[in-house]
């Protein structure tokens, strides 16, 4: 499978047909390097934001809140793009109003047909935290993208290992960050728990981020980090994980993602995280215990 992951320059676009134009002409980039998946980032809809008076954009729940008219439309722009480019599309995420104002950041995978799937971040960060009405998803979810099973980890999630290896245990042999970040420190983090799931899971692993300024949103301010793809470091694959990643103004870094040769690299592993797995749950290491120096 090609896959296509974005480093996304926020804009600041005047309204939602604009919006659309910037997905058509995105995603038509993908297509045309031969994409056959194109990720983009985390908090994409806040984007929206941008449509509407300084008052509202400059104001996070007030923000979020506006852009819930543009949902339906969301859905049925990426439904459309999906199939005019014949590609699987995980269209960032969307923060969505489940009702009385609680909101799930939420991350839509289509497929070439225009149908779709979601699953919800799990984990927040302090940032939304603070935001007070941001809540956590309560399910996993795998989903087949073609004859490959894939998996999504929202930013944050991806820095966590059980529920990722539950999605792998379910047959996911890829997994998609959409992120967003706004420091290095925040940057390094979720990168490196993308090579650590790919490492510990044997999987490919796919990273789009947020870039540039939009100073205008107190979500979208600053974005900072690299898209990339990613591999388990093992014989035959990445010595460094890396696969590909963007760099300076490129907006794809694009890679053939070998689902078949992932699998063979077993027969050679110099180590196998994920079949030595079960191996760490025996009682001595349940829980560790203070031990005093003896002579």
């Amino acid at each position: 499978m090609k896959v296509a992951v974005a480093k996304y320059t926020i804009d600041a676009p005047g309204d939602f047909d604009a919006f659309a134009a910037k997905q058509a002409q995105w995603l038509d980039e993908a297509h045309r390097l031969g994409a056959q998946m194109a990720v983009l980032p985390e908090y994409l809809s806040l984007e929206l934001g941008a449509t509407f008076d300084e008052a509202t954009r400059s104001d996070l729940h007030a923000s979020m809140a506006a852009i819930q008219v543009h949902h339906g439309r969301w859905l049925d722009l990426f439904a459309q793009l999906a199939r005019e480019c014949a590609m699987h599309v995980v269209a960032g995420t969307f923060l969505l109003d489940l009702g009385h104002g609680r909101y799930r950041n939420r991350s839509y995978a289509f497929a070439p047909d225009g149908s779709h799937v979601w699953q919800d971040k799990l984990r927040l960060t302090g940032f939304e935290k603070r935001a007070q009405v941001i809540e956590p998803g309560d399910a996993l979810k795998v989903f087949e993208t073609g004859e490959v099973r894939s998996a999504i980890a929202v930013c944050y999630d991806s820095e966590f290992p059980l529920p990722v290896r539950a999605q792998c245990e379910a047959g996911a042999r890829l997994l998609i960050v959409p992120s967003c970040t706004d420091t290095e420190a925040g940057a390094t983090r979720v990168r490196v728990g993308c090579l650590a799931r790919a490492l510990e899971n044997r999987s490919f692993v796919a990273q789009a981020v947020t870039a540039g300024e939009a100073l205008w949103s107190p979500a979208l301010d600053v974005n900072t980090g690299e898209a990339a793809l990613i591999a388990p470091m093992d014989v035959g694959l990445p010595h460094d994980g890396m696969i590909v990643q963007t760099s300076g103004q490129q907006h794809w870094a694009v890679a053939t993602l070998d689902f078949a040769a992932l699998e063979a690299s077993r027969t050679q592993a110099q180590v196998a995280n994920d079949r030595d797995w079960a191996s760490q749950y025996f009682p001595s290491v349940a829980r560790a215990k203070v031990s005093a120096f003896a002579r």
